[in-house]
């Protein structure tokens, strides 16, 4: 997915300052963060580039130590990790218990022709994922069974989904069957702004109207019901409980729809992380984007004194760094702040690594700190065509240059060789590292999957 540097948002143009979306290598919607010690993870759905439907077929995942960063860890699920799905992998959402990961999902069901609700399970928050029971965990062959939430609360756990519908259902330890029967959660005025769909008047116009992607959440002592609402285009707004499965109380819109993002749906998740609350959505606002190829982005906020969310608006400078970046150790090309032109692809042997770089390409790596003068720098590298040269700049495309290292051919474009070259000036304290690819023009020069500094 090539794209340009120029990106309008609210209006403006986007620069190499810009923070949001935090993807730029492939479109991703539906965000679902989950912290565990200290990284923050994304799993995400897919949307596929000049898509005119919801056709997607993958789930990545995505972490950072410091909410400027993200490394890109890869498709770790698709429809073809589940025998019984055969389209639409939609909104999902994972959780941890007694050290195993459950990543709830939704897709299309071959068994009954409806959506259904299923469970992959691994040891580790990157996987590998497996199918964890090999069939739905929910499937009755309707279409409101989307968008699945999780919530670990104490030794419980909960899960919730559905458009139109709200189905509540509290999951057995094993996490993988119910303890008890699925419920429908009964909408009205005081809960969720309006009826369950059956009971809606078109005469009445209603304070809101729940959509889809629910998210559960705890935050002190409240329990937190977020949604998109409002019909298309959606917002966001949400619903408060002294309980995980209610009864809620409707309080409001967080991100109101004033088609700053570019995009006629929204999903969203909330977070706390290293002693800050996350807001996570999705815009349309990467180039080529739109409705059906979204983008994730991230608000920082904080919780009113009564517990309530205020209102929170998109933006394109996106959050402040909680952390910096340690070069001195190998680093994934694929961590990145902000890019121009690349994309990511992955194999068993070198894992996700950058790749259709052209001449002019570049990528930036926020916030590294170099806590001692760097002498060296490694990279690892592939070119099945002639090559090109990777410059490194500090704080800007142009700024000093710290490095240049000329890459050959390797003889395919997965086969990686290491590279080495001393740097050509000094550089301490904490600086944006631009890495900045040239070339012949018009064609590919290489692939990129890591590098590290040396002191």
């Amino acid at each position: 997915m090539k794209k340009t540097i120029l990106i309008t948002m609210l209006g403006l143009s986007i620069t190499a300052s810009a923070q949001n979306p935090i993807i730029q290598t492939h479109y991703t919607a539906d965000p679902a963060p989950m912290v565990k010690g200290d990284t923050l993870f994304v799993y995400a759905d897919v949307d596929e580039p000049k898509a005119n439907f919801f056709w997607m077929y993958q789930w990545r995942v995505y972490s950072t130590t410091d909410m400027v960063n993200w490394t890109d860890h890869g498709e770790l699920l698709g429809l073809n990790s589940f025998s019984w799905a055969d389209d639409r992998a939609w909104a999902t959402q994972c959780c941890e218990r007694d050290g195993k990961y459950y990543w709830y999902i939704c897709a299309h069901s071959k068994l009954s022709g409806g959506m259904a609700i299923g469970v992959a399970v691994s040891d580790s928050p990157t996987g590998p994922f497996k199918d964890a029971i090999g069939h739905p965990l929910y499937d009755d062959g309707k279409w409101d069974n989307i968008d699945p939430t999780v919530l670990m609360d104490g030794k419980n756990a909960y899960l919730v989904w559905g458009n139109p519908e709200i189905h509540q259902a509290k999951l057995a330890d094993n996490m993988t069957s119910f303890d008890g029967e699925v419920s429908i959660i009964r909408q009205d005025e005081k809960s969720f702004g309006a009826p369950s769909p059956a009971f809606r008047k078109k005469e009445i116009k209603y304070k809101d109207i729940y959509v889809e992607g629910p998210w559960l959440a705890k935050h002190n002592k409240n329990y937190y019901l977020l949604y998109s609402a409002g019909g298309v285009p959606e917002h966001i707004a949400y619903s408060m409980s002294r309980k995980p499965q209610g009864p809620w109380i409707y309080k409001g819109i967080i991100m109101p729809q004033k088609n700053e993002t570019n995009s006629f749906t929204n999903h969203c998740g909330i977070i706390d992380f290293k002693g800050h609350n996350y807001f996570f959505y999705h815009t349309g606002n990467l180039p080529g984007g739109g409705g059906f190829d979204r983008s994730i982005a991230v608000e920082e906020f904080k919780y009113n004194k009564d517990g309530t969310i205020p209102i929170i608006f998109p933006t394109r400078e996106g959050v402040k760094p909680t952390d910096t970046l340690n070069p001195f150790q190998k680093v994934k090309a694929s961590t990145i702040a902000w890019e121009k032109g690349l994309t990511t692809e992955q194999n068993l042997k070198a894992g996700v690594y950058m790749t259709d770089i052209q001449n002019g390409d570049w990528m930036k790596v926020r916030e590294v700190n170099f806590s001692s003068q760097p002498k060296k720098i490694n990279i690892s590298a592939a070119s099945a065509s002639q090559g090109g040269t990777i410059e490194l700049h500090a704080d800007s495309i142009s700024g000093k240059m710290i490095a240049t290292i000329n890459i050959p051919s390797t003889g395919g474009w997965e086969s990686f060789s290491n590279f080495s070259t001393n740097t050509l000036i000094p550089v301490i304290g904490v600086h944006d590292l631009f890495f900045v690819f040239h070339g012949q023009k018009g064609r590919k020069l290489m692939n990129f999957s890591w590098w590290e500094m040396e002191k």
